[in-house]
């Protein structure tokens, strides 16, 4: 048996998506299939990706959307690619449009989530913004979404609002889309203290003061400022820090701190390595994830993983992964959000969350997902 993974473009510098690849390959290898990924060559993309601006944005789309296409057709008019246990599946929903030149019936695709596609429909609950080209765009990957005859969805809520938005419509979705959670993409455990204050000051930061933790990006939808809010709102009945881990600080976000006098108590760990990480995980008082809109939402089974208390948004999917084992607030609320942070302080609450929360990112194993994958993809390895 013999699965080719369809990768994305190295310069878009995808971070999630090419460990998810990555995770997969190394999962259907571990499982006696034998895997590989194909990615579109950087020819005339040298020096930026698509998701730059200007001639380089233009010039990556050739690399994408022409040569990588035409590469696909050469390689598979090879006798090896023709034979019917070789499969493949194209790791990102954005790469849709390769799907024409794969052999449907041997094709699968995982959707991560549909927010660029509703934010390009006009969607504000995706709080996705999109340019004219890439509304066009949005309804081009649509359109092969629709016509896929095996796919993967990474929560049941992103499989509900991509067939709110009329997918599939010449497939059977009970017996070829699945949903298929995302797992744990790297080692996640509670670390040891000791480790943690190490790990923590090699890192320059201080793990002696209580803080709260958010990781990703600085995207809107992921609603950094409701921590500012919330500590801000708590005043003298929570004293500890604000740790972001992910992107660095815009005008805006720096800005507000400026404005509620907090400067001295955030900080930003840009890209931290994944020990930090971990470390930050185990250690914080509290994950905080208040998202107006995911897909999937990694960092809170990570988070869980490490035995950190989770408290998230209660819009869908955050309840689906987090599997009633967290703490869930009104993400437009930052008082509701303090005031979960506040129930932590009784020690057999938190106890019981942090157990329950690790109890949940069990179901979260690999192998359970590579499964799942093999059965979707019709692979029975030897």
């Amino acid at each position: 048996m013999r699965i080719i993974l369809i990768g994305n473009y190295p310069p878009d510098r995808q971070e999630s998506m090419e460990r998810f690849a990555q995770m997969l390959d190394t999962g259907f290898c571990k499982a006696g299939v034998s895997a590989e990924i194909w990615r579109p060559a950087v020819i005339f993309g040298i020096g930026g990706g698509t998701m730059n601006m200007g001639v380089r944005k233009w010039l990556g789309y050739v690399d994408k959307w022409i040569i990588f296409p035409l590469v696909l057709r050469w390689r598979l008019r090879q006798k090896a690619l023709a034979e019917p246990n070789v499969r493949f599946h194209i790791c990102d929903h954005s790469n849709a449009p390769y799907l024409p030149h794969l052999d449907r019936h041997r094709s699968s695709i995982t959707c991560h989530d549909v927010l660029a596609i509703r934010g390009g429909l006009g969607y504000a609950d995706a709080y996705v913004s999109a340019s004219r080209f890439g509304k066009l765009l949005q309804k081009w990957i649509l359109h092969h979404l629709r016509r896929v005859e095996r796919l993967a969805a990474v929560s049941h809520f992103t499989l509900r609002q991509l067939t709110d938005l009329g997918a599939p419509n010449t497939v059977d979705q009970s017996v070829r889309w699945h949903v298929i959670h995302n797992a744990l993409n790297d080692e996640f455990e509670p670390m040891d203290v000791s480790e943690c204050e190490t790990v923590l000051h090699q890192a320059s930061l201080v793990s002696s003061v209580p803080f709260i933790l958010h990781v990703g990006s600085g995207l809107p939808r992921k609603n950094r400022g409701l921590l500012l809010e919330m500590v801000y709102m708590l005043g003298g009945r929570w004293s500890g820090n604000i740790y972001f881990a992910g992107e660095g600080p815009d005008k805006e976000i720096l800005a507000r701190i400026e404005a509620l006098g907090l400067r001295e108590r955030v900080r930003f760990i840009v890209k931290p390595s994944h020990s930090t990480l971990v470390a930050l995980y185990s250690r914080c008082e509290a994950f905080i994830f208040p998202s107006y809109s995911e897909g999937f939402g990694w960092p809170v089974i990570e988070a869980q993983a490490c035995g950190a208390p989770v408290i998230a948004s209660n819009i869908e999917p955050m309840p689906e992964v987090s599997g009633g084992a967290a703490l869930h607030a009104d993400p437009s609320d930052p008082e509701a959000f303090g005031e979960a942070l506040l129930i932590l302080k009784n020690l057999s609450t938190r106890a019981l969350l942090v157990q329950k929360g690790v109890d949940n990112s069990r179901r979260f194993e690999p192998s359970h997902m590579i499964q799942a994958y093999l059965n979707l993809c019709g692979l029975t390895p030897s």
